[in-house]
């Protein structure tokens, strides 16, 4: 028993202490966080009223008992790179501590959403596109968000429960100094990749676990139609094409350019802009080139959402806002090479480097929606079986 007049913080003490408020004997039963009450009998109305306010009294005094900072989680694929000091300017006005999980590419982390859904290792998700919108939808991983950005002027859309942040093409990228000394022209359709003199220069990535080797396959079957574009793919296995769990493994392990064996990779059209701003050389043009043919191009859009069964609603959506503000939708240009979904964004100087194509190659979201399950299991058999 400790006596009322000692200061000390009662959440903090051993379960089963009492702790003395009053000379009538009235006490409080350290539970923890939580106290039970225990009155002397004949005073049971006024010493539990004593009591309650005493043990609020404590809890609310300066020093004894600070809230913890909440924590919001934020899940994210491996590319999500915001600047720090912004980072760092939202967690001071939202009041929060920021734990961004990268669960690798898009495909993996929506996949690690599902398998967490009892039990949301998230609040919050930023990453799933237009390719993979529907599985998350389809999985009831998602809580709606109806604050500012949900309706907001935005380039592009997205199906309802993700709000739009950025958009991107996937395409072909060819490393064009491996191509000049080889003497090989660059492909200029689809279908010149079949042919031997571009046997085993290819590297794409799995559409089960990446969200761009997802969309590469999408927009094969948009453009070609599905026979054909599975007619394709048979004749790529047969002519060496590799398959890399994501993109990272494809482009910076792969592709000749970062010292694999691999001229061609399924990347972005806005990857030689990349190459020229982190050159160490300071170069002026960049050594790949993002080729748009026909079937080889999926225009991507990006978007964040609230998880289902998250626990900070009201900072996930601060956070959501955060990444439409104008400071967001400017920088994530030159660090996750992206455009903005924002309209009237300026265009980083950089991005003159990355144009925009003229044509893509998209599914309808229904036809994304019932048959990219559908889709991934024939390529699976097609190419890898």
């Amino acid at each position: 028993m400790l006596p009322a007049n000692r200061s000390t913080d009662i959440s903090s003490l051993p379960r089963g202490t009492y702790v003395r408020l009053a000379d009538d004997g009235t006490s409080v039963r350290c539970c923890g966080a939580a106290s039970a009450v225990t009155a002397a009998p004949g005073r049971r109305g006024f010493a539990l009223a004593a009591a309650t306010l005493a043990v609020a009294t404590l809890a609310g005094l300066p020093g004894l008992g600070h809230a913890a900072t909440p924590t919001l989680r934020v899940l994210t694929h491996a590319s999500f790179d915001v600047p720090k000091e912004l980072l760092s300017g939202f967690e001071k006005s939202a009041g929060v501590k920021l734990s961004i999980v990268k669960a690798g590419d898009a495909g993996e982390m929506l996949n690690k959403l599902i398998l967490t859904r009892a039990n949301p290792i998230a609040d919050v998700v930023f990453g799933l596109d237009n390719a993979l919108a529907a599985k998350a939808q389809a999985a009831g991983v998602l809580a709606t968000y109806s604050g500012p950005a949900a309706s907001a002027p935005a380039t592009v859309s997205l199906p309802a429960g993700l709000v739009p942040v950025d958009v991107g093409y996937v395409t072909l990228n060819a490393d064009k100094a491996w191509f000049a000394k080889s003497g090989l022209a660059l492909p200029a359709t689809l279908q010149d990749l079949t042919l031997p003199a571009y046997k085993n220069l290819l590297v794409v990535q799995h559409p089960a676990t990446s969200s761009p080797g997802l969309a590469f396959l999408a927009s094969t079957i948009a453009g070609l139609g599905e026979e054909a574009a599975f007619d394709w793919w048979a004749k790529l296995r047969a002519n060496g094409v590799k398959v890399a769990k994501g993109w990272t493994e494809a482009y910076y392990t792969d592709f000749s350019r970062n010292g694999g064996k691999r001229p061609l990779v399924v990347s972005y059209a806005s990857s030689p802009a990349a190459e020229v701003f982190y050159s160490k050389d300071k170069i002026t043009e960049p050594p790949t080139v993002s080729l748009s043919l026909k079937g080889g191009v999926f225009q991507q859009v990006e978007g964040v959402a609230l998880v289902k069964g998250g626990k900070q609603a009201e900072a996930a959506g601060q956070f959501i806002e955060f990444l439409r503000s104008g400071a967001v939708q400017q920088a994530l240009q030159t660090t996750m090479w992206m455009l903005p979904a924002t309209p009237g964004t300026p265009k980083a100087d950089v991005m003159r480097h990355a144009p925009e194509p003229t044509a893509f190659d998209n599914p309808t979201p229904d036809q994304l929606a019932q048959h990219s399950a559908a889709w991934i299991a024939r390529w699976t058999k097609v190419v890898l079986k």
